[in-house]
């Protein structure tokens, strides 16, 4: 049947609805009149405007219904990472010298430290906490504590500079510390330090490492969807690495001494469009905790000496490849166009047929849908993982590569000095769609896509004082 035919059988129904009952409501009307006088029957064509009353209530009923029920758009006001103070850096050759001079390791993990430095990708210029500038760090409640007012406050101080929000507007707090859980929670000390609303709304994540960033967010985007409109909600995410020093001399438990960095940021997202600079598109979380493998990727655990650690598993960049591949799977069709999401769909059909084994899977074009990727820097062969797998050149994962050498692995707020990369090389124009990529402990894979509304008129930011040194080489010194 024709959409011609249907419309013209609604419109039947439409009219014959509305003359009975209008027929009905003006004959009560006007039953005492009728009774004594002559019969008069009231006509559709007399009574037309009770139409477009009609008509009108239920255009207001649908738009009510529909601004009700449809999903608020929620935007990125802006954010702040932590910049650094020159004393809280350490060269390679400062960080294998501690390690030379600890009673604590053996020189075959000496040994296997100052290969995966020169490999790391990193340069001289990483921080790390004042507690690990000694040769056998010690790390208690106070110095944590201490760890994490330095970044947390400062990136607040930073981000309330730059939006100039009043603390009052802050309906909702979110914050992510994986290892560090003191009590009171870290958004119970921030609410305390700034004295924020007695009815804000708080969650406190941990142990979600590297990815707990892009988890937050989510989070902020769904508690935006039932506060009041215009509501604005403030996100922290950070990684107290002090408690998590290892000391013993087991290697899968040793890299995270040796790649973790400090870093931190703040987030302001709202409902409100005002002065935002992103646009918030899709948020995909893929969790694949129910493989053990996968679970226990990174994992927090103590050796065979009771030294507490964790452990980074040799089968780490093969879990990450299937848990981006699920994620991506489930993000393209909301961001890709059709013609990839056709290539795709007739290569898996290709690929089930009888001789379709010796077909490679078609991997998406996503620099199609994307002008700029931030991957999580947690360390060469994650990055070079993602770039081979979704076949990026070299353009794209330059912030990654960058991040990870001037920074190092700062895990859930690395990919937001890759965005603050973007922004300091004046790479971000208006309308630029970006998609960040992030890794963490369960294992999970969080990607979130965004599209940027206003770029950032200013350079200052974590970059301001060395974005002109960049970009580097740095391929050299990880090959060889």
């Amino acid at each position: 049947m024709s959409s011609e035919s249907h419309l013209r059988r609604l419109t039947l129904v439409y009219n014959c609805t509305a003359n009975t009952l209008i027929l009905r409501t003006v004959s009560k009307k006007i039953a005492p009149w009728l009774a004594a006088g002559p019969e008069i029957v009231p006509q559709p064509t007399a009574i037309w405007p009770i139409h477009s009353l009609l008509v009108i209530a239920l255009l207001v009923i649908t738009s009510t219904l529909y601004l009700a029920l449809r999903s608020r758009t929620v935007y990125l006001v802006d954010y702040a990472c932590f910049r650094q103070n020159s004393n809280l850096r350490i060269t390679k050759a400062t960080f294998l010298e501690y390690a030379r001079l600890s009673s604590l390791l053996d020189d075959s993990i000496v040994n296997f430290i100052a290969t995966i430095l020169k490999r790391s990708g990193m340069s001289d210029e990483t921080c790390v906490p004042p507690v690990h500038h000694y040769i056998e760090p010690c790390c208690g409640l106070d110095e944590a504590c201490s760890e994490a007012e330095l970044v947390i406050f400062s990136v607040i101080d930073d981000l309330l500079a730059k939006t100039c929000i009043k603390r009052d507007a802050i309906g909702g707090l979110i914050t992510n510390c994986s290892a560090f859980c003191p009590v009171p929670s870290i958004a119970d000390m921030i609410v305390n330090k700034y004295k924020l609303r007695g009815d804000i709304r708080l969650i406190n994540l941990s142990g979600m490492a590297c990815s707990a960033s892009m988890i937050a967010v989510g989070l902020a985007s769904n508690m935006l969807q039932v506060m009041p409109r215009g509501s604005h909600v403030l996100v922290v995410s950070t990684e107290t690495i002090g408690p998590s020093y290892y000391s013993g001399n087991k290697r899968s438990m040793v890299l995270s001494n040796i790649l973790l960095r400090i870093g931190g940021v703040a987030k302001l997202l709202s409902t409100s469009r005002s002065k935002a600079r992103f646009r918030l598109v899709h948020f995909i979380r893929t969790i694949t905790a129910a493989n053990n493998s996968a679970y226990r990727c990174v994992y927090q655990e103590e050796d065979e000496k009771g030294n507490l650690g964790i452990a980074l598993s040799k089968d780490l960049t093969v879990v990450a490849g299937h848990a981006l591949k699920a994620n991506i799977m489930a993000t393209g069709p909301y961001v890709l166009p059709t013609s990839e999401l056709l290539k795709f769909s007739l290569f898996n059909m290709a690929r089930k047929m009888p001789h379709g084994r010796n077909i490679r899977p078609y991997i998406p074009n996503f620099c199609v849908t994307f002008e700029h990727f931030c991957i999580h820097a947690g360390g060469p062969a994650v990055i070079s993982s993602v770039q081979h797998g979704l076949k990026l050149s070299d353009q794209y994962v330059e912030p990654s590569w960058m991040t990870l050498h001037r920074f190092g692995n700062q895990l859930s707020s690395s990919v937001w000095y890759e965005l603050a990369y973007i922004n300091a090389k004046g790479q971000m124009k208006k309308n630029d769609r970006v998609w960040m990529i992030g890794f963490g402990a369960g294992y999970e894979c969080n990607t979130a896509s965004w599209v940027c509304i206003q770029p950032s008129s200013s350079a200052d930011g974590p970059w301001g004082n060395c974005i002109n040194h960049y970009p580097k080489d740095i391929f050299k010194n990880i090959l060889n």
